[in-house]
């Protein structure tokens, strides 16, 4: 996994965001877990969701407290889309499920942000891997990951 998260940590500092990563001893692989281990509403936390649409990833980033909804996605991105099998996901973005960053991703995707988490400071987003998060601001998320703000909750 340190390959994963050395790969978020250039894309971050590329970028010219500080180093705010942090390794946690147990999982912060789900929403819940992770804002357990930063000490922040789980609304603080960033889901990285990837879907296909076709041979095309999508990242849907959302906040952790919000049910994204696929009708929605497919809507905004004019065609119907799946969730992909963990296999197809770890070959197009590098990471593992659980560990998807909203940067640094091998197959550059399609990248829609959940309109919700602009009124959240800070939010925390997965690192690379299961157990590694970093800190950022939502103008920082929206300016490193290229997306486009959009209603997806349901």
């Amino acid at each position: 996994m340190a390959g994963s998260v050395d790969r978020v940590r250039a894309a971050l500092r590329d970028a010219g965001h500080d180093d705010t990563i942090v390794a946690f001893p147990a999982s912060t692989r789900t929403a819940a877990e992770a804002a357990a281990a930063v000490g922040c509403a789980v609304a603080q936390i960033v889901k990285s969701l990837v879907f296909r649409a076709g041979e095309r990833p999508i990242l849907v980033i959302a906040s952790g407290a919000n049910r994204v909804d696929t009708a929605k996605v497919s809507g905004l991105v004019g065609m119907a889309v799946e969730r992909p099998d963990a296999g197809w996901v770890r070959q197009v973005t590098g990471f593992a499920i659980g560990g998807v960053a909203p940067v640094g991703h091998v197959t550059p995707p399609l990248v829609l942000i959940d309109a919700d988490l602009a009124a959240l400071d800070p939010i925390w987003a997965a690192a690379g891997s299961p157990n590694a998060v970093f800190r950022t601001r939502f103008s920082d998320l929206l300016a490193l990951s290229g997306g486009t703000v959009a209603a997806i909750a349901e």
